[in-house]
């Protein structure tokens, strides 16, 4: 990618030179900032490799991060939420600096940037939230108050940025606006239900996962505590079954059918079948068997499924259950979004991403007009198909426009953000995609809805505070 040009320096170098001398000092020992170890200077990333100084630590928590300054800092922060969630024991230390080399487009911009790979892997969006809220503190411990502060989260990170913000980011607090991009934004209680689809009706084709010689178990766990299935073994039976992984003329007329009743059922793109399969395996073990005691939050009780060679056939034999209300009441709280936000936010979305689908942002939106607040949003959209990755040009064109809402204190439109992105396309030559028309459908479009679903309704903030001073409630940190 071509790097832009050099942006004129804006006086900040001797204060981060200064604040680089005492980084360890400071951090090392400030009860605030509760680190286990100083941060200690690192090579940058490739991409940034004479433009920033690079840090890595890991807080009281037990969570790795990285911080960087760039040389011409313009004095904001961007404090970044990962994706995922990992699925490691423990906090991962390389994370946070391979995540900054993937966003190392926002300090080439002049913002300093920190993430943090969180204190575990699994599911847990306020205990990320907490974490990704804990390396600001520790950022400002050793180069003080920004002039401004951005969270920024994608996939789950946009889900753990979007709790931050509700949490951290009253009118007060210290978050100035939020930019949310391919979010997972339709929260844990019912963001997952077109994978509880995929679950139930790949084994209803499947019948091997489990097979009937392995010990059975309620498909609502994802995977039976005590297995040791791997990821390459999914994959195998997955391969098994449909043939995904061959050329259509290599599979068998038994593999072709299970596939295209799979893929027309669920509405999943053929392309990301094995990542959603694994999520809704080895991601829902860790939401039932580590994070909720064995409690099921999940359902498809009456959920009507069509588009396969025999929906008949398929709906009186599909598994079906019902979900535990505290299992869902716990993961309601933990993940689910209230929209109540003070902050000005910015989504930034594919319209064909395959894994966190466009409809997201339908639900956030509504989510937002339930609590008012939907004047704090500004939703685009792009002509992209990807999930992990969109245009560097975007991304660069988003924050500045974040930044002059919040500098400004005028809501863009669509329509405005799209035409600025050009000049930063001039830039990284990535290219910009905007569809400043564009609207997603309802949520309920893309997944089936579930008659009589349970909802554990938004809490108001005095309930919130009562349910997070109880023991056992939540997603365990």
């Amino acid at each position: 990618m071509r790097r832009p040009l050099r942006r004129r320096a804006r006086g900040r170098a001797g204060a981060v030179a200064g604040a680089a001398a005492l980084v360890a000092g400071v951090l090392a020992g400030a009860p605030a900032a509760r680190a286990d170890s100083g941060p200690a200077s690192v090579d940058c990333p490739a991409d940034l490799a004479g433009e920033a100084a690079c840090y890595t630590g890991q807080d009281g928590n037990g969570a790795h991060f990285a911080i960087a300054v760039p040389d011409d800092w313009n004095g904001k922060l961007v404090v970044h939420a990962h994706g995922g969630p990992d699925l490691g024991a423990a906090s991962d230390p390389q994370r946070s600096l391979d995540d900054l080399g993937r966003w190392s487009v926002m300090v080439d911009q002049g913002y300093a940037w920190a993430g943090s790979s969180y204190r575990r892997g699994g599911y847990g969006t306020r205990m990320a939230a907490a974490d990704t809220e804990n390396v600001r503190r520790l950022f400002v411990s050793a180069f003080g108050e920004p002039e401004r502060t951005y969270v920024h989260g994608q996939s789950w990170g946009g889900n753990v940025a979007a709790k931050a913000a509700e949490v951290y980011g009253g009118r007060s607090g210290p978050y100035d606006g939020a930019l949310l991009t391919n979010g997972v934004l339709g929260g844990g209680s019912r963001g997952y239900d077109y994978r509880v689809d995929l679950r139930v009706v790949y084994q209803y084709y499947c019948r091997n996962l489990p097979r009937p010689s392995e010990p059975q178990y309620p498909l609502w766990q994802g995977l039976r505590p005590g297995s040791t299935l791997t990821s390459a073994g999914l994959r195998a039976r997955l391969q098994e079954c449909t043939g995904y992984d061959s050329a259509p003329e290599d599979r068998t007329a038994l593999q072709q059918r299970n596939l295209d009743d799979i893929l027309a059922v669920t509405r999943i793109p053929e392309r990301t079948l094995e990542s959603h399969l694994r999520f809704s395996v080895f991601t829902f073990r860790d939401i039932v068997h580590e994070r909720l005691g064995d409690r099921n939050p999940f359902g498809n009780r009456g959920v009507r499924y069509s588009g396969s060679h025999d929906d008949a056939a398929l709906n009186a034999g599909v598994e079906r259950f019902s979900p535990d209300p505290a299992a869902v009441r716990d993961l309601s709280y933990d993940s689910d979004l209230t929209g109540r936000v003070a902050i000005p936010v910015l989504t930034l979305h594919a319209i064909d991403d395959p894994t966190a689908f466009v409809e997201h942002e339908a639900a956030y939106r509504a989510t937002l007009s339930g609590a008012h607040r939907d004047g704090h949003l500004v939703q685009t959209f792009t002509r992209e198909s990807e999930h992990s990755e969109l245009s560097d040009a975007e991304y660069a064109n988003s924050v500045a426009a974040l930044d002059r809402w919040v500098r400004s204190g005028r809501k863009p439109t669509a329509r405005a953000i799209a035409d600025s992105c050009a000049a930063f396309d001039r830039a990284y030559g990535s290219g910009c995609f905007y569809d400043a028309a564009f609207r997603p459908l309802p949520y309920a479009s893309r997944v089936r809805p579930r008659p009589g679903e349970l909802h554990w309704p938004a809490m108001t903030a005095a309930q919130e505070r009562t349910w997070s001073r109880v023991e056992g409630v939540g997603i365990a940190p």
